[in-house]
């Protein structure tokens, strides 16, 4: 088994879509990115990453590439499964944090679970999103940007003789 860790911090700006764990939630302020700036996925790309030593996002998907401009994060985290499935790795379980003032995001958060759980062939019960406020402090609580922590475990996979 191996453990990693993700993190991840997006600015707020008007006229951007709000992409979280792959669910577009109705916003004022989108994050802005390279990408789809998908905070959620962003961190669990990370722990992904992490956890079998291979790097980070921006390792593998920089932000000096054209070919990442817009993409749907969904498509980074499904690249990051195969490369986890190469090296003979499964995602286990997955739990994950999100910080922003506004919007609320929990109403959507099983919605974000089956999304993510769907993409790393889990079980909707592996995947864990949870979500806080910044109590108004800091560039979080004046609604200035937004950050996401996902832990991952996984598994290496059972080779059939």
């Amino acid at each position: 088994m191996r453990i990693g860790f993700g993190f991840d911090v997006h600015q707020l700006v008007e006229g951007r879509e709000l992409w979280l764990g792959g669910v577009n939630i109705p916003a004022a302020k989108g994050a802005l990115g390279h990408s789809d700036a998908d905070v959620l996925l962003h961190a669990i790309c990370d722990a992904i990453l992490g956890a079998l030593a291979l790097g980070d996002i921006g390792k593998h998907f920089p932000d000096t590439d054209n070919s990442f401009k817009g993409i749907d994060s969904k498509i980074l985290l499904q690249r990051v499964i195969t490369l986890i499935d190469a090296k003979g790795y499964k995602v286990g379980n997955i739990d994950s944090s999100l910080c922003v003032e506004k919007p609320k995001v929990m109403p959507y958060a099983a919605q974000m679970c089956s999304t993510i759980a769907s993409i790393c062939g889990v079980g909707i019960d592996d995947v864990s999103v949870k979500a806080t406020t910044n109590e108004k402090m800091g560039f979080i609580g004046r609604e200035e940007g937004l950050v996401a922590y996902a832990v991952v475990l996984l598994i290496k996979k059972q080779i059939r003789v």
